[in-house]
């Protein structure tokens, strides 16, 4: 009978294999990470909300309505002034007697927690102290917090004195320099950003930190940022409509950049080509970077399904109707579209 052959022996000793797969590892991880380098400032947007309805844990059976987050369903911000009410929908699967509230402040800027109310229908007393809250609900003990979304306590515009508020330059709005002579606007208040607080999601695929202002004032905080929720609203919906197009039922992961949210009107009087009375200074408009067909990389096409995407969602949402501008000339790095919820319809091409 012939001898049995020998089973092949790596000439790698157990350990030794161990070290060379992790090393193969770490390059092919490298290697695609250098890839992802050449999508430049985009970033991908975040997956979908974990529950649309908030990610609280059911302790008390209790979660924000479907309508707490606007038409789009994806808006994870509300706002409200200083002791206001406001509507903030519930629902409540258990007996609702005795139900308390309290709200708990977000980031380190924001005033210790308020103390208990007790709960009665959908209306609740916003926190005098500005700052961003979550709503917490308790019963006999037991506390549940409802995390998305969120209450935003704006800082009234009337605590700005002269161009700063609290060491942030603001600048003057038109309106402040017309007087009681001019019909301008101006918005009603601030949120009050501490830098812990730049990754708040404010929507399903944004942060707070994308609408901060682009000036010199990187080391001073707090700093404030005017963000109308119509806004998150619309460019929730924009998404949605990018992704229907596309046959698909949930909203896509795309890479998209804010390029500009809001600016203060000190720094958009530095801006190139920038409209004196920008809608960017109001908190109600955005210029984005979409990928929108998804190909990696930014060309007209993307604008035009952009533009297309924002024109169906006014069809559809008369209430969200704004401006949209479409800014491909080659002086710009990359081309991007403004969009608006100014409440008058507007086009032009920059």
């Amino acid at each position: 009978m012939p001898a049995q052959k020998r089973k092949k022996q790596s000439r790698f000793s157990p350990p030794l294999r161990r070290a060379v797969g992790l090393a193969t590892a770490l390059v092919c991880g490298l290697a695609t990470l250098g890839a992802l380098q050449f999508m430049g400032p985009l970033k991908f947007a975040p997956a979908p909300f974990a529950s649309v309805l908030g990610r609280s844990e059911p302790t008390l059976g209790a979660r924000a309505s479907r309508n707490a987050f606007g038409v789009s369903m994806g808006v994870a911000l509300r706002e409200a002034m200083p002791a206001e009410s406001l509507d903030f929908p519930i629902e409540v699967s258990n007996d609702p007697e005795d139900l308390e509230y309290r709200w708990i402040p977000v980031g380190h800027g924001t005033a210790d927690t308020v103390a208990t109310r007790p709960l009665e229908g959908s209306t609740v007393v916003a926190p005098e102290a500005p700052g961003v809250y979550r709503l917490a609900l308790s019963q006999k003990g037991v506390e549940q917090v409802i995390t998305e979304p969120a209450v935003a306590v704006l800082v009234p515009f009337a605590e700005k004195i002269g161009g700063f508020l609290n060491g942030y330059r603001i600048g003057t709005y038109l309106a402040e320099r017309l007087g009681t002579r001019g019909l301008k606007e101006r918005p009603d208040g601030f949120i009050q950003v501490t830098e812990d607080m730049l990754d708040l999601q404010v929507s399903r695929h944004f942060r707070l930190r994308d609408f901060i202002t682009h000036d010199q004032q990187d080391d001073v905080w707090p700093k404030y940022v005017a963000l109308n929720p119509r806004l998150l609203d619309k460019l929730e919906l924009v998404l949605a409509k990018l992704a229907q197009y596309r046959g698909e039922d949930s909203l896509p992961t795309m890479a998209l950049d804010v390029h500009s949210g809001f600016r203060t009107p000190a720094y958009n009087r530095s801006v190139q080509r920038s409209a004196r009375d920008s809608r960017h200074q109001y908190g109600d408009a955005a210029d984005v970077v979409i990928d929108a067909d998804r190909d990696g990389r930014i060309t007209m096409k993307d604008i035009r399904l952009i533009v297309r995407a924002v024109d169906d969602v006014e069809r559809e949402h008369p209430g969200l109707i704004g401006g949209v501008g479409q800014y491909t000339s080659r002086i710009f790095r990359t081309p991007y579209v403004h969009i608006d919820a100014r409440g008058t319809r507007s086009r032009w091409h920059g």
